[in-house]
């Protein structure tokens, strides 16, 4: 039997009307839109500790890139599912805050309560509590999921290439943001995103395969000519100062090369945190990052899995327990490494928009993530303004799953709306999660017809307002 076909039956790609080809093709694409992640992490995780001690810029980044390789192609080998993982951005920002701003904490005793979490989750889907969860979700709201899922994507396109920006506090406005910069769009960078997004619209329109890769590399090659013709630089330099038409996350270019350093691997402390900050404040942060990744590995496994029409007839998601699994596992695993919880990543839908319907994408995902180890001057090469227009249409065609939610019923219209809104406006997943849940069960309560909200949905409701809660819960314990 050929390799091409063994690779066709394990991966069941021709049953999932797709080719082997096309899996590569969004393999790579998904690689270039999560490429960042390598070079960003390091930087929110590069502040000092209680103890004066910092993670490391090339440790950090070269842990990201190998736990991302390994947990990408567990999904795809094992999940079969085209979801690559890598660390989650909503974490590492919560825990880089928390240990900066608590001088009892260490970056161990954080990364064992990350460890800890991702310990707790691991529990909840081998007892089939997290699948059951899935399963009680009504299908309206699961395909709200989706549709603000894709808004909370393209959002975070426009808003990472500068075409959206946040308006500064001293405007002396209540808008909280703008079109480019004091309303006009300008810097070289932007001019990369929208030649991007328009190039990829049109090739999407004239139906072209590889359009969204297509429109990577394009923008790619624009961005590094662009770089070297004018020296544009970063949005922050070294010391802090602002240019406003800089590159926001990755200046295009080679990096000096250097070996990969993955000595921070094993570097936790499982119940330090208990011993510097007592029982009650360390469970307190261990559930608020046990809530963060249970809620947003739901939101981003539906919007995936029904972009991709990898969904079975009655609703469920193939190899559902195999999925969540493995997100549980990468939570403790990005902990173990001291690189904060890995998660399914939003930017697998970039290579679903290519056409990846199997774990095999993920697999080749994994792969160029492991070499990114080793060739990061060519991860380098792809600032985040070349693959923002993918998010954007890739959110586009997400948004198209509204046409799935019950309007004429407004005791899940409304929890619905809510879903799709608050997830960009807020910019979390688990917070428009949070407030339709909680709105679908309270408004069927009032309706008479509480009977319809599966038990599930009540105690995740339950969940959801002592996670809402928490500022007031923390201010009772002081």
């Amino acid at each position: 039997m050929s390799i091409t076909r063994s690779l066709d039956r394990y991966f069941h790609i021709t049953e999932r009307k797709s080719t082997i080809t096309q899996e590569l093709r969004g393999g790579a694409a998904t690689f270039f839109a999560m490429s960042y992640i390598v070079v960003l992490n390091p930087l929110i995780l590069s502040g000092m500790d209680g103890a004066g001690n910092q993670l490391g810029l090339g440790r950090v980044a070269a842990a990201t890139a190998f736990v991302a390789g390994v947990l990408s192609i567990l999904m795809g080998v094992w999940a079969k599912h085209p979801f690559a993982l890598a660390t989650g951005l909503g974490v590492n920002a919560f825990v880089a805050i928390t240990v900066a701003t608590n001088p009892n904490l260490t970056w161990p005793d954080m990364m064992g309560l990350i460890v800890l979490a991702g310990l707790a989750m691991m529990v909840l889907v081998l007892t089939g509590f997290r699948t059951a969860v899935f399963k009680a979700v009504p299908e309206s709201l699961k395909a709200a999921i989706v549709a603000g899922f894709g808004l909370f994507i393209a959002l975070i396109g426009f808003v990472n290439a500068g075409f959206v920006r946040r308006i500064p506090d001293e405007a002396g406005t209540t808008v909280p943001v703008g079109l480019g910069v004091g309303g006009q769009l300008l810097g070289w960078p932007v001019l990369v995103f929208i030649v991007g997004l328009i190039l990829t619209s049109i090739l999407m329109a004239r139906q072209v395969k590889g359009a969204i890769l297509y429109g990577i590399l394009a923008s790619t090659v624009l961005a590094n000519i662009l770089e070297w013709a004018f020296n544009i630089g970063p949005s922050m330099d070294a010391e802090g100062n602002a240019n406003p038409v800089g590159w926001s996350l990755v200046v295009p270019g080679f990096d000096a090369w250097s070996a990969p350093d993955l000595s921070l691997i094993g570097q936790f402390s499982l119940f330090g945190a208990f011993e510097h900050l007592g029982f009650t404040a360390a469970t307190l942060l261990a559930f608020v990052i046990l809530l963060s990744i249970f809620f947003d590995a739901m939101g981003v496994t539906v919007g995936l899995a029904h972009q991709a029409g990898n969904v079975n007839p009655d609703g469920t998601i193939p190899n559902l327990d195999r999925v969540l699994l493995v997100d549980a596992v990468g939570a403790a695993a990005g902990g173990a490494s001291s690189i904060s919880s890995n998660q399914i990543f939003v930017e697998s839908g970039t290579g679903i928009g290519e056409g990846a319907r199997t774990g095999l994408s993920s697999v080749l995902t994994g792969f160029l993530f492991l070499c990114a180890m080793f060739l990061t001057p060519l991860v380098s090469l792809v600032p985040f303004e070349a693959v923002a227009p993918a998010l954007v249409i890739v959110g586009f065609l997400m948004v198209q799953q509204l046409t799935r939610v019950d309007f004429t019923d407004i005791g899940v219209a409304i929890p619905a709306f809510l879903t799709v809104v608050l997830m960009p406006f807020t910019y979390s997943i688990a917070n428009g999660l949070g407030a339709g849940f909680v709105a679908f069960a309270v408004i069927r309560l009032f309706q008479g017809r509480g009977k319809e909200v599966h038990p599930l949905m009540w105690v995740v409701a339950a969940a959801f307002v002592v996670f809402f809660g928490m500022g007031v819960i923390n201010g009772w314990m002081e």
